[in-house]
């Protein structure tokens, strides 16, 4: 059995003001996504920093807004109804992958609009740059002891400290694996060696994602308050099934139509 580090949530404290690691990691995989597409936005679609700080800004608004309503609508809803203030209260956490992935969509979308610039090639750029927040993201779950694994005998198991008295399995960290190393990895190949059009890129995000976290869930503690959908089967998996389904769409549909 592996030991938990305990690394504390807090980053830094400057006063009153707390810095904790998990937002650190969104300001990270933010900059670091925007560094890797940088080069495209300017050259390739010929946008302004103007227009790139446009973008982010939409982007950012998207992951929050789409995140902590999609885990109010997916996971919590009950509660959230009985206690509408809790709604606004962001530092007790609820934030939903899924969610933030169809709030960046639709911020993607109205920004093309807006700026008159592909909506297909821009979300090739954001399935892309996003590998890079998941795979810090997760980092973040982890360092929060939050979003860990089911119970194992397996060596590397790890007793977190919510979790109870038995090792469960370091779920966050194969996530960050897969999301973030792994992901990226086959995305850049597909990017630069692959002949898609745009929006194929995208669909391929969306596709191999989705099969990964399935995969990553059946060693992922389903959420308290929901349990599992279906025997064996927890909401996440389903909601991965629907974005493959999507991603298969949006591949074909893009072949047609761009």
């Amino acid at each position: 059995m592996l030991t938990y580090p305990h690394i504390d949530p807090i980053l830094l404290h400057l006063g009153p003001l707390q810095i904790r690691w998990y937002g650190m990691m969104y300001i990270l995989g933010i900059s670091l996504g925007l560094a890797v597409v940088w080069k495209s936005l300017r050259t390739t679609y010929t946008m302004s920093r103007d227009d790139i700080f446009s973008l982010v800004t939409s982007l950012m608004i998207g992951i929050l807004l789409g995140g902590r309503l999609g885990y109010i609508v997916f996971y919590d809803a009950v509660f959230y109804l009985q206690h509408p203030l809790e709604v606004l209260s962001y530092w007790h956490g609820g934030m939903s992958y899924h969610g933030a992935a169809i709030g960046c969509v639709i911020a993607c979308y109205l920004f093309s609009k807006r700026a008159k610039k592909p909506f297909l090639g821009l979300l090739d750029l954001l399935g892309l740059s996003s590998t890079i927040g998941l795979g810090l993201g997760r980092i973040g779950n982890f360092i929060n002891g939050e979003l860990y694994g089911r119970v194992t005998t397996a060596p590397w198991g790890m007793i977190f400290p919510s979790g109870g008295p038995l090792p469960r399995h370091p779920s966050q960290l194969y996530e960050a694996a897969y999301e973030g190393l792994a992901l990226f990895y086959i995305l850049v190949l597909l990017y630069r060696y692959a002949r898609f059009k745009p929006g194929q890129l995208f669909a391929c995000y969306l596709v191999l994602y989705g099969i990964g976290r399935f995969c990553i869930e059946f060693f992922r503690e389903p959420d308290v308050q929901i349990g599992f959908i279906l025997p064996g089967v927890t909401l996440g998996q389903l909601l991965c099934m629907t974005m493959i389904t999507v991603g298969i769409g949006v591949f074909y549909w893009s072949r047609r139509t761009a």
